[in-house]
């Protein structure tokens, strides 16, 4: 399959403006569960209030936050898809690019140095473009995710070190969260990342925090911590937007990489409440987009 570059900047485009603007239903239906079981006051109006957000930006055709985050692209190509490489990155930025000019969108994207906005979405290696390969041969995956400053100011990485055994890396990741508060606008899901480089670390656990509820980490001891994590979490009583309550978390998710024999490289990023992301998966027959 020859990957069209022509309909991958249009895919691109709308997967910015569809993530920012429609909740995946896996996240509607982890808010309303966490709905359902909360017994504190205050969390179940907080709640409430999250799900009439998510109905009003739907039914208005509206952005779910005024946070239009740092654009990321995570791409996922097959064994049998024909592409240029340069051609490729280059229509996703300039599908960022026009969702942001024509949309038109808040550009959050600024120079580090100097902070000037060039109302893009764009610069310096920006947007992030991530690509991968798998195994569906005809087929490309790619998924947009809009990373808000609320979530992404409250990333963490400990160098630690075996001697701190997996107890180390519970109390970190509880640490983090703690620390965290309601500066994420929980309840977020807790990514985590277990072991690797220090640079491969903070990406799992990026990855971690934006995979699907319900999915679970593909290697048995990462579920195992996943699900003693997630227990542990939502007894903190931080609670949605930090006021307090039982649902400080939808999740915790893990991902995890061997490491060097002297090193356990633990990192912690956090998605929000609204937690965005869009997909595109370009096969022979078009294009289909989803969650």
């Amino acid at each position: 399959m020859q990957l069209p570059m022509n309909l991958v900047e249009e895919a691109c485009k709308e997967l910015y403006i569809r993530a920012l603007k429609v909740l995946p239903d896996d996240i509607k239906a982890g808010i309303d569960r966490l709905d359902q079981a909360e017994t504190d006051k205050r969390a179940q109006v907080v709640l409430k209030t999250m799900i009439t957000n998510i109905a009003v930006a739907e039914r208005e055709d509206n952005l779910l936050c005024q946070d239009t985050g740092l654009p990321i692209y995570n791409v996922k190509i097959g064994s049998n898809v024909q592409f240029d490489g340069m051609a490729l990155k280059a229509a996703i930025r300039k599908g960022c690019e026009r969702a942001t000019k024509e949309y038109p969108l808040r550009s959050s994207v600024v120079h580090p140095i100097t902070r000037k906005n060039n109302h893009t979405s764009c610069g310096i290696d920006m947007p992030a473009i991530h690509i991968d390969f798998f195994d569906d041969a005809e087929s490309v995956e790619i998924e947009m995710v809009p990373k808000g400053s609320g979530s992404e100011n409250n990333s963490f990485l400990k160098m630690a070190i075996p001697a701190d055994g997996i107890n180390g890396v519970k109390a970190f990741v509880i640490d983090s969260v703690v620390s965290a508060g309601g500066k994420t606008c929980p309840p977020t899901i807790v990514g985590v990342g277990v072991g690797g480089t220090s640079d491969q670390c903070v990406a799992m656990a990026k990855r971690a925090a934006t995979r699907a509820l319900g999915s679970v980490c593909s290697d048995a001891e990462g579920a195992k911590l996943e699900k003693e994590l997630s227990s542990v979490v939502n007894q903190l009583g931080i609670g949605p937007q930090g006021l307090g309550g039982d649902g400080t978390a939808f999740a915790v998710h893990v991902e995890l990489a061997h490491t060097h024999i002297t090193l356990n490289p633990v990192a912690v990023n956090m998605q929000c409440h609204s937690a965005r992301r869009a997909r595109a998966t370009f096969t022979p027959s078009g294009v289909k987009y989803g969650f």
